[in-house]
């Protein structure tokens, strides 16, 4: 009987010792993941940002505490790098051991990294939506971004829309020049029937609609502050509210709102500078 007893007592303890094991090497696992899951982030937020792109850092994350090393060229990058990590949902704390060089470069490289990558299809996007919501048609047009420097193909149907097409992309956040080679099309009757469709859209517009688009046209722009502008519809009728640093910037603001889909006026009375 005794030997009975210490066989299944043997038995349930080596059961009991496996248990712990596994469930130790699933704790473990999921520790990993959860590591690899924010050294991944906080090397992303840093691929992403202007400031440290280009520096050669390096992530190390273990249960909560995140080990930087590398180099950058002044403090405020460091305490950046910093910030980013400490702002990963589950760090704790940081050991930050970025060694700060004034005189150090980054090393060149003719690879785009991932950051530029991300900036270029960024910046597609905000061109091609400012295209979208524009009165003028630019169904037939193209547009490619690399190192910011846009480049319009395909076919407008008046010489108007080039140009406008030219100061959209050209105002938008991030664009560092624009290469318009979009074809005038010389369709007979294709400007009319352009504007004709316009303006059949233009009706069932809703001013919400309109509202939220100025907006993003503002924030998409280099050249306007959008958050100081205060913007309403009613009716098709845009007012902008608040304040602009130029009568430069204040006539940009009105044009971006006029060229609008479906803006039938603007009301910049209370737009000041």
């Amino acid at each position: 009987m005794n030997k009975l007893l210490s066989k299944s007592f043997a038995k349930t303890g080596i059961v009991l010792a496996f248990s712990a094991i596994s469930v130790m090497a699933n704790a473990d696992a999921k520790q990993d993941l959860t590591d690899a899951r924010q050294e991944t982030q906080i090397w992303t937020t840093y691929a992403l940002s202007p400031y440290l792109r280009a520096h050669d850092l390096k992530v190390h994350v273990h249960e909560g505490k995140a080990v930087l090393s590398g180099k950058v060229d002044e403090d405020v990058n460091k305490d950046l790098a910093k910030e980013i990590a400490l702002g990963v949902d589950g760090i704790k704390s940081v050991d930050n051991q970025i060694v700060v060089e004034s005189d150090y470069t980054p090393k060149a490289t003719t690879t785009r990294g991932y950051g530029d990558v991300v900036d270029d299809i960024t910046i597609t996007a905000a061109v091609k939506s400012r295209l979208v919501w524009s009165k003028y048609s630019f169904m037939g047009a193209k547009v490619e971004s690399k190192g910011g420097r846009v480049t319009l193909t395909g076919n407008v149907d008046s010489a108007e829309a080039k140009t406008a097409a030219t100061r959209l992309a050209n105002s938008t956040r991030g664009v560092v020049s624009v290469s318009n080679q979009l074809n005038v099309d010389g369709k007979p009757g294709a400007t009319d029937t352009a504007k004709n469709a316009a303006n059949d859209t233009s009706k069932a517009v809703k001013d919400v609609w309109i509202t939220t688009k100025v907006k993003s046209n503002f924030f998409y722009s280099s050249n306007v502050s959008g958050s100081d502008i205060d913007v309403t519809t009613n009716a098709g009728i845009v007012t902008l509210k608040g304040k602009v640093s130029s009568g430069a910037e204040r006539a940009l603001a009105i044009e971006l709102a006029e060229n609008i889909r479906g803006v039938k006026s603007v009301n910049a009375k209370e737009l000041v500078f």
